[in-house]
């Protein structure tokens, strides 16, 4: 009896702190109104849009696309009134710079018909129009090489199939149900186990011999690599091993699977398939990495060198302009900031606006940002500005409308986000989430053990879409972008206004620490 007193005493006591947390955590109805009505009444997405898609085109870490998408950025947050707006150097890009001048592929044997094609980042050029037979690598183990040595030199050698197109009857677009958002909002049973190894093994020999046919291919002289990459006549992005200053890479393309099926079940049918190919590349000198930078200053005397961070990464792959992924984090991140610069607000801590660079080839941009402000990348030591980082939110699940938070595994920011959600029940968006989404930005923050977070997002059609030449401006939800511009702005102003930062995640004694500094506790998965 004493006992079950005592539970169900300690049980009272902590829905009471939960309700207290939740009841003294403030929020400016009126200033929301507000942000609401210049986000719905004078948004500037459409313009946004237009400027970081169809206008600066595909930015490709390295690339002149990349360096146009930064300077558009750069001079688009000075006319909207952003302050120390600047280009700031993220780090060195060992693969250089490349762009893609021209791609052309058509079958012209057994008769033509053109295909859709992408060549792979960072691969070579060929020797003007190359016309060939196309040679089938059936190779399924190192013996199999020896049947195409002194057979392949100057022609095209197309890999086989790695994956069988499969009819899907799933709508093509979708968005979360409330039963869907119910589960996600549950805690997963899998948190916090290791993955299992599964096929690992096998990966890797595929891997091994992958290598060992490149290297033929190269040491033979063909003259252009195939690769089935892509569905719907749609051919995927994707890009080679390369390193500044190495040989140019054999040229090498990737089509979709309608297009690599139809010579591949042709060839294995004793056809003879021919093509003609152009491709025209362009390396040169290696550039830096750079983040698009803007802020509203902080006027708190005593919290204002305190920062409030939003972004999302300005790089793309090349095939289509970058839109779903990531300019569309890139237009809410800054339509968010204009709205509160529209607003004339004054906040208390820095709200600073980041576009990271080279996300897409491994988070340079926020990993180097984290570098030069936070903590040392080899010995985790702080920097200054660690005690003075309050939040990150990231945008990075395509152009889906929010419908609540990752939480990384961050409990005690929960009361704190249920009453910054309350004013946008009514547009869908409540759910949060113990669970931990990866794959993008804001690890490079939740990593150190400070609060970063990525929304949930209604996938739309993203893996349609997702690093295909089909990512362009037509993948734009523009009423979605909307409603998270309006929530990230409401977000940031609160993050910035409130007493305290967001609580950071406790740390354990079982975590490996340098320098005898205890490490933040690993995000459950």
């Amino acid at each position: 009896m004493e006992i079950k007193r005592l539970i169900t005493g300690g049980f009272l006591f902590m829905l009471f702190s939960v309700s207290l947390s939740a009841q003294t955590e403030k929020t400016d109805l009126t200033m929301i109104y507000r942000i609401k009505q210049e986000g719905m009444r004078n948004s500037a997405i459409e313009d946004l849009a237009f400027g970081l898609t169809d206008l600066t085109g595909p930015r490709l870490t390295g690339s002149t696309g990349g360096s146009r998408g930064n300077e558009w950025a750069k001079k688009k947050m000075e006319e909207l009134g952003f302050q120390n707006v600047r280009l700031e150097e993220a780090g060195d890009f060992s693969r250089g710079g490349w762009d893609n001048l021209k791609a052309y592929a058509a079958m012209t044997a057994p008769y033509y018909s053109n295909f859709a094609c992408n060549p792979v980042a960072w691969t070579g050029s060929t020797a003007g129009v190359i016309r060939s037979e196309v040679i089938l690598m059936d190779v399924k183990n190192e013996a199999d090489l020896e049947k195409y040595k002194g057979k392949i030199r100057g022609k095209i050698v197309m890999m086989p199939s790695t994956s069988n197109y499969q009819v899907s009857y799933e709508p093509l677009a979708h968005r979360y149900s409330e039963e869907e958002l119910e589960q996600l909002a549950m805690a997963d049973s899998r948190q916090g186990r290791r993955p299992m190894p599964g096929d690992y093994a096998q990966y890797m020999a595929q891997r091994a011999l992958r290598t060992l046919i490149t290297e033929l291919i190269k040491s033979e002289e063909a003259a252009v690599i195939l690769n089935n990459s892509g569905t719907f006549n749609v051919p995927r992005s994707g890009s080679v091993s390369y390193k500044a200053g190495d040989p140019e890479p054999l040229a090498e393309l990737n089509l979709p699977t309608e297009a690599h099926g139809r010579m591949e079940r042709l060839i294995r049918n004793n056809v003879k398939v021919e093509m003609e190919i152009e491709i025209q590349n362009r390396f040169f000198a290696s550039p830096k990495v750079y983040n698009v930078i803007g802020e509203i200053p902080g006027t708190d005397k005593l919290l204002k060198n305190e920062v409030v961070l939003i972004g999302a990464h300005l790089d793309s792959w090349h095939g289509g302009t970058g839109a779903a992924d990531n300019a569309s984090g890139c237009i809410v991140m800054m339509e968010a900031l204009r709205i509160l610069r529209s607003l004339g607000v004054s906040p208390r801590r820095t709200i600073r606006i980041a576009l990271w660079g080279g996300e897409e080839q491994g988070l340079f941009g926020s990993r180097g940002y984290a570098n030069t402000y936070l903590a040392d990348a080899q010995t985790k030591a702080h920097k200054p500005d660690f005690d003075k980082f309050a939040v990150y939110f990231n945008m990075d699940n395509g152009s889906g409308k929010y419908r609540g938070i990752y939480l990384q595994g961050n409990d005690m920011a929960r009361p704190i986000f249920e009453e910054w959600f309350r004013p946008f029940e009514d547009m869908g968006a409540s759910t949060i989430t113990i669970r931990n989404t990866g794959g993008t930005d804001h690890q490079s923050f939740d990593g150190l053990g400070l609060p970063a977070f990525q929304f949930i997002q209604d996938e739309i059609e993203y893996d349609r879409g997702y690093h295909t030449v089909m990512d362009t401006w037509e993948r734009l939800s523009l009423d979605d972008l909307r409603h998270n511009a309006i929530i990230t702005a409401s977000f940031a102003y609160n993050a910035a206004m409130r007493d305290a930062r967001i609580p950071v995640k406790p740390v354990t004694e079982r975590s490996a620490a340098p320098a005898g500094r205890m490490m933040p506790a690993p995000a459950m998965n």
